[in-house]
């Protein structure tokens, strides 16, 4: 996913089809504002949330959105679907935002079909792709129900890490804490497709329950219940790295 992101004069030139010389001089006469302060430099990069002024017309005004969901099971991770309802379907039209523009948010780490939990939507890619990328070390945590039994067997196993055969990949150590004999507390510091229940799948424990509680510093809102969802603090979209 690419930051639209776009020097000065090729913004303007894209956005209004002027000539890019045409803007080196509404940049001399500053006519142009960005955030509030005269731009005059040609090099200045406008980002994809900045507020961009021209000649007192509004030409950017984007507003950064991130939103806390609370998935149900049942519900795909998805934008469309023409089977089951998807995350974005149970998001209100209006939640501070007026009205709020589903079709430019993109889902941050999927949960499958029948996992429930903590899922995040934004239209920030730049917050996305960091939030994602393997160097951030962005743990996820989840509660696992399980049909049989765990023993400590089954700490050690996760803490080195398995080999899974199909993608010639092992996977990175991962935290299992007993919580009661049939339910576990996983963190994971990667998302790689159904591991935890492949993972489980090594000890031939079906894995009945699966619940996302928290990525990074973020726990999910216990107040929202399945199916609901709320904007993120600013305090929140900073913490969780």
């Amino acid at each position: 996913m690419q930051t639209k992101s776009f020097r000065i004069d090729r913004y303007i030139s894209k956005h209004l089809s002027i000539n890019r010389r045409d803007i080196k001089l509404m940049l001399a006469q500053g006519r142009i504002v960005i955030n509030g302060d005269i731009i005059r430099d040609v090099t200045t990069v406008v980002e994809e949330f900045d507020h961009v002024v021209l000649d007192g017309e509004v030409l950017q005004n984007k507003q950064a959105l991130y939103i806390m969901l609370h998935k149900p099971v049942g519900v795909v991770s998805a934008t469309k679907d023409e089977i089951h309802k998807t995350v974005i379907d149970l998001l209100p039209s209006n939640m501070g935002f007026s009205p709020l523009d589903t079709s430019s948010l993109h889902i941050v780490g999927r949960l499958d079909l029948n996992t429930s939990g903590l899922l995040l939507l934004t239209n920030d890619s730049r917050w996305s792709r960091r939030l994602m990328a393997p160097e951030e070390k962005v743990s996820k945590v989840y509660q696992v129900g399980l049909e049989n039994e765990i023993t400590d067997e089954y700490i050690s196993a996760f803490s080195e890490g398995m080999y899974f055969q199909f993608e010639d990949i092992t996977t990175q150590p991962a935290q299992l804490k007993i919580l009661s004999p049939r339910v576990a507390e996983v963190i994971l510091q990667e998302g790689k497709y159904h591991q935890i229940k492949r993972m489980f799948g090594r000890f031939r424990n079906p894995v009945i329950t699966l619940h996302r509680s928290a990525i990074g510093n973020l726990i999910l809102d216990k107040t929202l219940r399945a199916g609901e969802s709320r904007a993120l603090t600013s305090e929140e979209v900073s913490s969780i790295f």
